[in-house]
């Protein structure tokens, strides 16, 4: 059992783990008990009543905060010509083609994001056990003939959800400094986007419990009526 320090244990002790708490006492609660000495991010986790061994079960996409991450990603792209230049103007922060694939074969990792004109992928496609799950993904929007798009999205606060093996998905709701009403609005959008995201087939309730935490802070359980109801 992994160990916690004693401000992770203070703080412990102020959730009350038998009840449920409504978004908006669960954002001023984790804000309180975020004490450590940098700008922690507040997510969510989300329980999803799904079997994550059933492809067709499968919960994955995408998603733009309303008002971001608090993060603005390192977003490096794979282009040439035309949609390099379109890539470069909108905010990516390197673009290459051969010269980039040569450069992460060689160790270089000055990136969070990569992006990839289809184009590309033949070249890029060598990189697979380099990059393992960090390569550019079609689902994710990543692969796309509008790289600038994709580089836009990205630096405003652009997500991915998947679900993992316990069909648990993780999500960044944004940071301890954003107002209340910053966080719960980010909330309602993951909400949205989540439930959107059900399979066909899934019966039941789908999102089963919820908690909210701070990156070093005990997670405080959601109500999930309340949250489903965030606007």
């Amino acid at each position: 059992m992994a160990k916690h320090s004693g401000r992770y244990a203070t703080s412990a002790e102020r959730v009350d783990r038998e009840r449920s708490y409504s978004p908006e006492e669960a954002v001023g609660l984790v804000k309180e008990m975020a004490t450590a000495n940098f700008d922690e991010t507040v997510e969510i986790a989300l329980k999803l009543g799904v079997d994550p061994d059933k492809g067709e079960q499968n919960v994955r996409g995408t998603m733009v905060l309303p008002h971001g991450t608090g993060k603005v990603p390192r977003v490096a792209v794979f282009a040439d010509g035309a949609a390099a230049q379109a890539a470069e103007e909108a905010g990516a922060d390197r673009v290459g083609a051969e010269d980039l694939v040569a450069a992460i074969e060689a160790g270089w990792e000055g990136f969070d994001v990569l992006v990839a004109h289809p184009a590309m992928m033949p070249m890029v496609g060598r990189l697979g056990r380099t990059l393992g799950p960090r390569m550019p993904n079609k689902k994710a929007g990543n692969i796309t003939e509008d790289v600038a798009a994709a580089v836009s999205n990205l630096k405003a606060g652009k997500v991915e959800f998947r679900i993992d093996r316990g069909a648990v998905v993780h999500l960044p709701a944004g940071k301890v400094s954003f107002s209340d009403q910053q966080l719960l609005e980010n909330l309602a959008a993951l909400i949205e986007s989540i439930s959107a995201a059900r399979p066909a087939g899934v019966a039941g309730r789908f999102i089963e419990s919820a908690s909210l935490s701070s990156s070093m802070g005990p997670g405080v359980k959601l109500d999930l009526r309340e949250l489903a109801g965030l606007k």
